[in-house]
């Protein structure tokens, strides 16, 4: 890897040059249900009339995605942000493998469907159930359930991760009723028994990340693997019995439930069955192949742990090996701004809390896990809470802020990058007031990042990786007017990303950079890197996507 060249117009600020993500934090069209807009943000408003700002595409093609129908999502935005360049991401490379069949000649298929035809065992799929084409797609299933039929197993069990977050909240029993005729066509004739074995709602089960919370993945492989929860005959009487004893509860958070017949669990998992987990999304996946992969796992109890053969949709971490088995190669990622800045002797540090903490490292990398350079990197993780969000709308916000101001005014750094979840996790809850405190408390981080940068001669570029609060309830594609549930009369909430563009306010206090806005129109979040390496001083990689702006 080869060092950054310095540019002759420019040497770089006094202080440090900080990246400020803003996570879930868009510019949204509507007013209604635009948290963004309706919040107190008196810091973020002085910036836009103020400071060089713009606006920049956070979905679709712009971040690798199929098409620019599919929004956009904290991964694959810090992987633009971080390499600088747009990859094709987990969904457009799985579409491309089922459609060139690459995924269904490889190896790994055949050892998991040819261990059940060996064995008359089941194969079991785990994972989102919804269309939302951030952590998985229904599609994807379906075209791997057509195929174990086409293969001649006879048993297949599903266990579904109810969404409600990257879909309407209470879109469930849409995706059920599309799977349950699907496998009605696949169960004819009646020597095929293809069914769903069990489920709950994706924040309550096996979809942890970053170790927040073992014990939703616990809960998950008790239902999935052991066949051990409450019973029912159906998915839809499990959805449609827990909405009647919760009245507002919305998919992400249903209680989990397993299929049973005659008081006996469909689908529990046994010795020399096999399971695909769907996802090709990394971060809520990792600690569940963990669980199938690891010999020495301690996380928690297992209990007897069957001889199953494990492999998920994409490999989620390669220098850790997770998992041993995958069905689709991920995308060769190289070259990311934080490896260029270690090259070139820079000190740099990455901050979140929990939820956010993989995003600003490992995502930001590339997929890559540890360190360029040792001596060179911090990576704080500032521990989240474990409570309901929308209970803690202000999240670490402030925390994060003291570590990153104590970092700025020390001058110890050359680049620092933060984020702050609260845009894209509260308003994930769907709850309104929460979502716009949540945007009021990342105003009042940025407010005093602001002084903190002016103190020290540093520059502050803030910015987001995609939109959430930005639109909070549903609109209408063709009207541009907001959804009206019939039955009561209010909003239709969206707890779902957006396609709404970021903003990006660039605040030089010192003048030092002479900034002027690029030529380049339609840029996206990936020209974030080239734009932080300029304003350090140096030449951006040819290969990048053009910065924002101009020095001098």
């Amino acid at each position: 890897m080869k060092a950054l060249t310095p540019l002759k117009s420019f040497q770089g600020p006094q202080g440090p040059v900080v990246l400020a993500i803003m996570d879930g934090v868009a510019i949204g069209p509507s007013e209604q249900g635009n948290m963004v807009r309706q919040a107190n943000t008196p810091h973020l408003d002085w910036l836009q009339s103020n400071v060089e700002t713009s606006q920049l595409k956070a979905h679709g093609s712009a971040v690798g995605m199929p098409t620019d129908d599919d929004m956009g999502n904290s991964e694959v935005g810090h992987n633009a942000i971080g390499c600088g360049r747009v990859f094709q991401q987990g969904a457009s490379l799985v579409n491309q493998s089922i459609e060139n069949r690459n995924l269904f000649n490889g190896d790994v298929w055949k050892e998991l469907v040819g261990n059940c035809m060996a064995h008359d065992s089941t194969l079991h799929f785990l994972g989102l159930l919804s269309d939302g084409n951030v952590h998985s797609h229904i599609n994807h299933l379906e075209a791997m359930l057509k195929e174990a039929k086409t293969a001649g197993l006879k048993t297949v069990r599903i266990h579904i991760l109810l969404d409600g977050r990257d879909v309407p909240p209470t879109s469930a029993l849409e995706y059920v009723d599309r799977l349950e005729k699907t496998l009605d066509r696949l169960n004819e004739p009646q020597k095929f028994d293809y069914t769903i074995a069990s489920g709950g709602g994706r924040m309550k089960f096996t979809m942890d990340r970053y170790e927040a919370d073992w014990d939703m993945v616990k809960r998950g492989w008790d239902i999935h693997v052991k066949g051990i929860g409450r019973l029912f005959e159906s998915a839809r009487q499990a959805i449609e019995t827990f909405r009647q004893e919760i009245p507002g509860v919305i998919d992400q958070d249903l209680p989990g439930f397993v299929i049973a017949e005659h008081g006996t669990p469909l689908g529990p998992v046994k010795e020399h069955d096999s399971l695909i987990l769907t996802h090709f999304r990394g971060d809520r996946a990792i600690e569940i192949s963990r669980a199938f992969d690891e010999e020495n796992f301690t996380a928690f109890d297992r209990g007897p742990r069957p001889n199953a053969k494990y492999a998920a949709m994409m490999q989620y971490d390669g220098d850790l090996d997770i998992p041993n088995k995958y069905l689709v190669t991920p995308p060769a990622i190289n070259d990311t701004m934080g490896e260029y800045v270690a090259a070139t002797h820079l000190r740099q540090l990455a901050i979140s809390e929990t939820q956010k903490y993989g995003h600003v490292t490992y995502f930001f990398n590339g997929n890559r896990s540890g360190k360029f350079n040792e001596e060179l990197e911090t990576y704080i993780e500032v521990p989240s809470d474990n409570v309901p969000f929308e209970q803690r709308p202000w999240m670490k916000a402030a925390e994060i802020t003291d570590v990153v101001i104590d970092a700025i005014l020390k001058n110890e750094y050359a680049f620092i990058r933060l984020n702050y979840p609260n845009g894209d996790m509260v308003g994930h809850t769907g709850n309104c007031l929460a979502t716009e405190i949540s945007v009021e408390a990342v105003d009042l981080g940025i407010g005093r990042l602001i002084q903190a940068v002016k103190k020290v001669g540093g520059i502050l570029i803030a910015s987001a990786d995609h939109g959430n609060a930005d639109e909070m309830y549903q609109i209408d594609k063709k009207t541009g007017t907001v959804g009206i549930d019939p039955e009561t009369g209010k909003p239709k909430s969206k707890t779902s990303h957006t396609l709404n563009p970021v903003p990006v306010h660039i605040y030089d206090p010192a003048g030092t950079a002479k900034i002027r806005l690029s030529p380049h129109n339609d840029l996206g979040i990936s020209s974030l890197a080239a734009t932080c390496i300029t304003l350090m001083g140096y030449q951006p990689p040819s290969d990048y996507d053009p910065s924002i702006i101009i020095v001098n």
